[in-house]
């Protein structure tokens, strides 16, 4: 919502699919024999102001719409329907002390590396550093000739990074704070 100041928005289950929503479970299903430890869900209180809590060494958001228990998360079934589950399960296992596993909406570190690399090379250009000199300070290349420019093995590479870093400088950035829900949508 572009129209929000940045400190009034605040992450939702319809924005960030990787949030998950707790509610309280329906009368008659849950049964008591197979409740979480009150002990586990006192973690659940530590929820910060931005939605964030670490349980079993991972970083996750919860959102709490009725946190008398017993707990049920709530999961539309929607297009992002399994990137809910996964988050769902990734806090279940961390409620039971297990690994919950790696974050599923976390950038790998090649695609930080290419984001960098992006912006790098939009300062550069934004400076009116030519193409060559950009790949040449990108890559730790020789300088390369006008001449050899046309046939050389970053010039493909080095124009890619540049249009990244313009369609993320135009707003293309929004789309990482979808990554990698977006092609889903």
């Amino acid at each position: 919502m572009p129209e929000l100041p940045a400190s009034d928005v605040r992450w939702t289950a319809k924005v960030l699919p990787s949030l998950v929503t707790l509610t309280r479970a329906a009368e008659g299903l849950v049964n008591p024999s197979f409740m979480i430890a009150a002990s586990l869900i006192a973690a659940l209180s530590q929820v910060d102001l931005e939605g964030f809590v670490d349980l079993a060494g991972a970083h996750m958001r919860i959102e709490g719409l009725d946190m008398s228990g017993p707990y049920a998360a709530l999961l539309p079934l929607d297009q992002l329907f399994e990137i809910r589950v996964a988050a769902a399960l990734r806090l279940w296992r961390a409620l039971n002390g297990r690994r919950p596993g790696s974050d599923p909406g976390a950038l790998t570190a090649d695609r930080q590396a290419r984001f960098i690399l992006a912006l790098r090379a939009l300062d550069a250009r934004l400076l009116g550093t030519t193409y060559p000199d950009i790949a040449a300070g990108l890559f730790d290349a020789a300088p390369i000739s006008k001449r050899d420019w046309i046939s050389h093995e970053l010039r493909d590479q080095t124009g890619r990074l540049v249009r990244l870093g313009f369609k993320l400088m135009r707003g293309g950035y929004r789309q990482l704070l979808v990554y990698p829900y977006r092609r889903r949508i």
